[in-house]
Formats: structure tokens, C-alpha cells, sequence
């Protein structure tokens, strides 16, 4: 299958589609309705739950596939039936390709760290709503979206333990930590946004040099779905600076932030390709 027109988007969220400042995305509405019109999917790639990802796509009027939990599950509609799904796993009105294990088993991960650290590791499990309103600044409702997961544990990393020895502990427990400012993930070592992606291509069933495959992100967390697409596009910061570990890749770098930038590197490869509505 193929899209009407052979172009398929990978984007992240925070930052990249959303704004980091305030998590709109006004600026980028136009384009989306573009997008529409083109037939080009728009699939979100991110570190986000379902739930927050279910609140998205429908103010947005998305309907394509999306990524949630940094690459631990792809979620397809049910009803959608282009694409050759080797699953029986269904959650509420969708098909699910599980890449990596339970949000139960990643518990089990948090505390198996802790216990190899010898710290205590705070995850968003520990947490009521409120705790993570205080701590977040999310409204309750949003912080009960963020709670609700399928697949990996966020937790607060005291401030006395280096990424180095979170990661370096992680892997020798078997599982990856995806290392955030103010929170870490836990995540199944079978999982990643840049195997979610290509599982996703793949499903698309066209080849891969036949297609253009937009990837945009903003963070480190997002380089293994840049490495894999064939058109990265790098979202800078309100400063209008990339972020350091993505300066020197040689990839594009929009020149607005959030959704303005989004919007305007999109734009551009369109225009290249001669696609106009």
C-alpha cells in the first residue's frame, strides 16, 4: 500500500510538533491540513503514553498509526485495514505490536535498578496524580494520562547518581535507560523509536528508496528515528539552536522552533517534491 502521495511523516511531539514552551501547536495547523489533503500520514513518535497521545490525535483529526512509550508499542486502529498486522493483541478499539514488555515488568525493572544502586528510585507508580501535578506542573487530568502506561516507568533519578552509572547499571541488568532531565525510562532492550519506525515503514509495504520518510525531532531521545528515515530534520530550540548532541550530524535544522519550524521544513521538502494542494 501505498499513501497518495509516496511521503510518510515520523515526527516527535515535545518540542518538535508542540511547542516546548506552552505545547501548542497553532502554527502548525495549516500544514497539517495540507498534509491531509495529500494523503500523508502524520505519526507520532514519542515518549508519551496512549491516553495523552488519544487526546492529541483526536483534536488534531489524526487517524494513522502512532508510537508511544519511546518505541515500546505501535498502535493502529482496528478498523484500519491497510496495513498486514501479525497480531491478536487489541486494546480498546486498536490493534497493538507490542515491542517490548509490560508496564509490570518495567516496575520490576526500576526496583531492580534501585537495589543495584543502592538508592531509591521514585516512578511514576509511586506517585498519586496530585504528587506529579506538583511535580510536573500537569493538570490532574493530564497527569492521570501520563500514569497511564502500557509499557515503561518514568522515575526521578536523585541527584547524587550520574546518567553514566544509571546506564551503565541498566545494562547490566539487561534493559535501557532513556536518561531525561527531570525523569528516566525504563525500557524494555527490544524496543526504540528507530525500530518502531522501521516496523512501521515495513508495514507500508512499498521499498524503502521509493518513499520519502520525514523524521523530525529536537532531542537525543530522538536520534534512533532520525538515523532511519530518509529526510532528518532537526527542530531547534526557542534560542534557535540545535541541541548540542545533534549540531553536527549535517542534517537540516529548521529555522523556527516548535511548530513554526515544524511546519516551514515540512513545507519544504513538499515544494521540492511538487506536491500542492
Amino acid at each position: 500500500m501505498t499513501t497518495t502521495a509516496p511521503v510518510i511523516i515520523f515526527t516527535d511531539l515535545d518540542g518538535t510538533l508542540l511547542n516546548a514552551h506552552d505545547y501548542r501547536y497553532d502554527a502548525a495547523i495549516p500544514m497539517l491540513e495540507r498534509l491531509k489533503a495529500l494523503g500523508i500520514p502524520v505519526i507520532p513518535v514519542t515518549s508519551k503514553t496512549r491516553a495523552e497521545v488519544e487526546c492529541l490525535r483526536s483534536a488534531i483529526g489524526l487517524r494513522d498509526p502512532f508510537v508511544v512509550e519511546n518505541g515500546s508499542g505501535i498502535f493502529i486502529e482496528a478498523a484500519d485495514d491497510r496495513f498486514p498486522v501479525d497480531t491478536d493483541q487489541r486494546i480498546d478499539g486498536y490493534q497493538v505490536i507490542p515491542l517490548g514488555g509490560s508496564y509490570h515488568e518495567a516496575r520490576d525493572r526500576v526496583a531492580n535498578l534501585a537495589k543495584q544502586l543502592g538508592v531509591t528510585l521514585c516512578g511514576f507508580g509511586d506517585l498519586k496524580p496530585e504528587d506529579l501535578y506538583g511535580i510536573t506542573g500537569l493538570s490532574i487530568e493530564e497527569a492521570k494520562r501520563a500514569q497511564s502506561r502500557d509499557f515503561t516507568e518514568p522515575f526521578m533519578v536523585p541527584s547524587n547518581v550520574s546518567s553514566n552509572a544509571i546506564t551503565a547499571a541498566a545494562t547490566s541488568l539487561g534493559f535501557r535507560v532513556v536518561v531525561g532531565d527531570r525523569f528516566s525510562h525504563a525500557i524494555d532492550p527490544r524496543s526504540g523509536k528507530g525500530i518502531a519506525v522501521k516496523t512501521l515503514i515495513d508495514l507500508y509495504q512499498a521499498p524503502a528508496e521509493n518513499l520519502t520518510i520525514i523524521g523530525l525531532g529536537n532531542s537525543p531521545n530522538d536520534l534512533e528515528m532520525l538515523n532511519v528515515v530518509t529526510h532528518p530534520i532537526i527542530i531547534p530550540a526557542k534560542t534557535g539552536l540545535p541541541h548540542p548532541r545533534l549540531a553536527d550530524r549535517g542534517w537540516p535544522i529548521a529555522t523556527q522552533h516548535g511548530s513554526a519550524g515544524w511546519a516551514e521544513a515540512i513545507g519544504a521538502i513538499l515544494n521540492d517534491l511538487g506536491l500542492t494542494t
